[in-house]
């Protein structure tokens, strides 16, 4: 497990366990966004489509054909987001390769209504994911979670209901066949 706690960083994932009960991120994908060794680690779930559009929470937002996803369980009572325009996008932050989280808000909302940005670019969170220090090692020595180098299709995937599987699937061996465990109908 050790060598699965050097590779938690910023645009790494994480990859639910077939027997996580929590609701939260029962088959979930995160993509960590920023770990710090004093505040933890941040990160969003990726493919927990929520029955929201982005106008339904914000009124004072441009009409954008985008889903709203849920990050996770802190603070949902914010929005977050990532996209791919971190270079027309000022103040946005790195996590991978040509993925950026937040920016400037006021600009973000200049560049939907030119149409410089697509609902393809970015991709709206309720809430976030959060371990404080030491926190995410604990639950990767319990076997919750399993650790994996972000691909970065990933964060627009087109078929996020498949994203656990084919996460687990591309990283290959013995997680090819966990992929194919059938979800508990016990579970709630």
């Amino acid at each position: 497990m050790s060598n699965q706690k050097a590779k938690i960083v910023a645009g790494s994932i994480l990859i639910a366990e077939p027997f996580m009960s929590d609701p939260n991120f029962k088959r979930s994908v995160v993509l960590i966004c920023e770990k710090d060794e004093k505040d933890g680690i941040v990160g969003f779930v990726l493919n927990k489509k929520m029955n929201l559009s982005i106008n339904e929470i914000l009124q004072d937002f441009p009409e954008f054909e985008s889903q709203v996803y849920f990050g996770g369980p802190v603070a949902t009572d914010t929005i977050h987001y990532i996209h791919d325009v971190g270079d027309i996008l000022e103040e946005s932050i790195p996590v991978h390769d040509n993925i950026y989280w937040g920016g400037d808000f006021q600009q973000l909302k200049f560049l939907i209504e030119r149409e410089l940005v697509l609902p393809r670019n970015i991709k709206f969170f309720v809430g976030y994911s959060g371990w404080s220090p030491g926190q995410l090692e604990d639950e990767l020595d319990s076997g919750s979670w399993i650790v994996n180098d972000m691909d970065s299709n990933y964060a627009f995937y087109k078929t996020p209901d498949l994203l656990w599987k084919n996460s687990l699937i591309n990283k290959g061996d013995v997680f090819t066949v966990i992929s194919q465990m059938p979800d508990s109908k016990f579970d709630n």
